[in-house]
């Protein structure tokens, strides 16, 4: 587990690379560690106490990224394996969303369950909380099993039409999973940059256009909720990546350095949830490709 305390966000747009003359050298050598669990702490020490002060009021006009703090608690999930990812498919057409095939595979609904029994150990619902997963089949699985799990009425499970959408990777759709690789390289260029388009009603996405959708959804949750948990669920990788890119600033061209394993979950915390004595990394292992939940947590 890693608990990274952060406390208000003074990098630059996340679209835009920090300036060299504004930033420090700390940061430079900081930020040179592309694994998840360094990069986050990098990103935490750049950070300045200056916005626990804000008031609630101020904090909740039109929702801006990096926001200088959070009013609700949020837990980001990763849904487990689909019957797509099991066969090595990627499937991203939001026609096809809601489909059989779309649903998790029984790897990962073990996965699933895994994770809720990680959210449930750290008492993520313990007071009540709301599940915001997308209809994609086997996010909305998801948020059952966690439901289930975690003793929660399935009242609380809101379901979420487009802005949780899975990234749409236009002409990959129907290739191998590994071809996605090729998308993140183009990433690393520009967050404008956009997979081939297919004539088939498969989306072509940037980062950038990702970047709209999830922050358009913590627009809605910051307004509609006030110091509520909050359990998103996403059916990829990358609507998570780059909501937590944009949260903390960091160039959306490295969203992939937050990357989610399936069945996967990250916690973060409002500025007015102190977890400042737990500083320390508390992460064991590396960064690995294996499908194991794990859950780390840090402060905005």
């Amino acid at each position: 587990m890693l608990k990274i305390t952060t406390t208000s966000v003074t990098a630059p747009p996340p679209h835009i690379s920090p300036s060299p003359s504004t930033t420090t050298t700390t940061q430079k050598n900081l930020l040179n560690y592309i694994n998840r669990r360094h990069l986050l702490t990098a990103l935490s020490i750049s950070f300045t106490a200056s916005h626990l002060s804000i008031p609630v009021a101020d904090a909740r006009g039109l929702f801006q990224m990096p926001p200088p703090r959070l009013t609700n608690q949020y837990y980001l999930v990763r849904a487990g394996e689909s019957e797509f990812e099991s066969l090595g498919i990627i499937n991203t057409n939001p026609v096809a969303k809601t489909s059989v095939d779309s649903g998790l595979s029984e790897k990962g609904k073990k996965q699933i369950v895994k994770a809720a029994l990680q959210l449930k150990e750290m008492g993520a619902c313990d007071t009540g909380c709301w599940i915001w997963p997308s209809i994609t089949q086997r996010a909305y699985q998801t948020a059952e099993i966690i439901a289930a799990v975690n003793k929660i009425s399935r009242s609380y499970i809101v379901p979420e039409y487009s802005f949780l959408d899975a990234r749409g990777l236009g002409a990959y759709e129907g290739k191998n999973l590994e071809a996605v690789s090729e998308v993140y390289a183009s990433d690393t260029i520009s967050p404008r940059n956009k997979p081939p388009p297919i004539d088939d009603g498969t989306p072509n996405e940037s980062v950038a256009d990702v970047f709209v959708r999830v922050t358009q959804l913590m627009s809605i949750l910051e307004t509609q909720y006030s110091e509520e948990t909050i359990i998103i669920v996403s059916p990829d990788s990358d609507n998570l990546t780059i909501l937590q890119a944009g949260l903390v600033g960091l160039d959306l061209r490295r969203h992939r350095d937050l990357s989610f394993a399936l069945g996967k979950s990250d916690l973060l915390i409002s500025a007015a949830y102190q977890l400042i004595n737990n500083l320390p990394l508390l992460y064991t292992n590396v960064e690995t490709h294996q499908f194991v939940p794990e859950i780390s947590v840090f402060n905005l």
